[in-house]
């Protein structure tokens, strides 16, 4: 059985079978997320960044994750470097992350709050459209049991725990109305 966990602390310390980076396009690992990675993983993770080279906003790419215990960082472009992330971009490149690490085999996939913080989407916005993406994903064929969400600090988990609530709310009331 698939599920969403929601859980506070730092995405760089998941057992996981893939980590989803909240990217640029260019695949600079910068601050945030990405930073943190950087320090942690080593320098091995950028150079395979260069090597992939640049990919459009809104699209993935999968490398190594050097010294994190994870198989795999899968890069998730939500914004162009400097830029801002928008609501399709998250979408869109947590969509094509879950689609690579599905392709993988992966069966754990940690996800921090792509597009929040320096990206410019507030924390709930993100929060409704990266669950909603990963219900859609896990209803469908996917070796995927688990989406991880791992937020840095009690607010981010807070505003995830009220949206994921939400949601399984208007589910049940849903189910109910179809009686």
């Amino acid at each position: 059985m698939s599920r969403i966990v929601l859980k506070e602390g730092d995405i760089t310390a998941e057992a996981v079978d893939a980590i989803v980076n909240a990217a640029n396009s260019a695949l600079v690992l910068g601050a945030g997320v990405a930073g943190a990675i950087r320090a942690k993983g080593g320098p091995q993770i950028q150079a395979e960044c260069d090597a992939h080279g640049r990919i459009a906003v809104g699209d993935a790419a999968l490398t190594g994750a050097g010294d994190l215990d994870a198989r795999f960082v899968i890069h998730a472009a939500s914004m162009p470097p400097g830029g801002q992330a928008n609501e399709i971009s998250v979408r869109t490149s947590l969509r094509r992350s879950l689609e690579l690490a599905a392709e993988q085999g992966c069966r754990t996939v940690a996800v921090p709050a792509i597009g929040a913080g320096v990206a410019g989407v507030p924390v709930r916005r993100s929060a409704e459209i990266l669950l909603d993406e990963a219900r859609r994903h896990l209803e469908g064929e996917t070796p995927i049991e688990e989406i991880r969400f791992v937020l840095f600090g009690e607010q981010a988990y807070r505003v995830f725990e009220s949206v994921n609530d939400a949601s399984r709310i208007q589910a049940q009331m849903d189910r109910l109305r179809r009686r």
